[in-house]
């Protein structure tokens, strides 16, 4: 007795490609994209909750800036992303004017006001007086990240279901 499926051997072929990196290189530059569209959103979170930046904390979330952080490894399909920023998370979480530990209720930093904008200038005659006191965080990369979550999801779906149409 004689069994035939049409279309078998071409899926058995095409899941034998697949295992062959076909697959593997799909979601790599899928991956790829995917980050993209998140430091996209970083930015644009950074922006929505103005985020007090003279640019350097923005422009840290575009691939290629000299603090952003970017490392793909396609062998586990892994992307890292982030900044390299020594006071993203302050912005990002909140933080006190003053480190509680060091047991001081005032600072003094020295620097230079420009209109609105204070520039921190070490050894200036000039400064402000920081008092001990807790500035709340914009959350731009947590808002970032549940937009995010949310979209990775539907779009690893619709790329796989692609690649599945496209191959099969």
């Amino acid at each position: 007795m004689k069994f035939n499926i049409d279309g078998l051997e071409a899926f058995a072929k095409a899941l034998d490609d697949a295992a062959n990196g076909e697959l593997r290189a799909e979601f790599a530059l899928w991956l790829d994209a995917m980050g993209l569209e998140f430091l996209d959103l970083i930015q644009d979170e950074i922006i929505r909750t103005n985020t007090v930046d003279t640019g350097r904390l923005l422009n840290s979330f575009g691939k290629g800036d000299k603090d952003n952080v970017w490392s793909i490894s396609e062998g586990k399909l892994s992307l890292d992303i982030g900044t390299n920023v020594e006071y993203a998370s302050y912005v990002n979480d909140g933080h006190f004017t003053i480190d509680p530990s060091k047991g001081l209720d005032r600072r003094w930093v020295p620097g230079v006001w420009k209109g609105k904008r204070f520039e921190y200038t070490p050894g200036a005659d000039t400064g402000m007086l920081l008092k001990f006191t807790w500035i709340d965080g914009t959350h731009y990369w947590d808002n970032a990240f549940a937009i995010f979550e949310r979209m990775f999801e539907k779009s690893l779906e619709r790329r796989f279901q692609e690649w599945l149409d496209k191959t099969f």
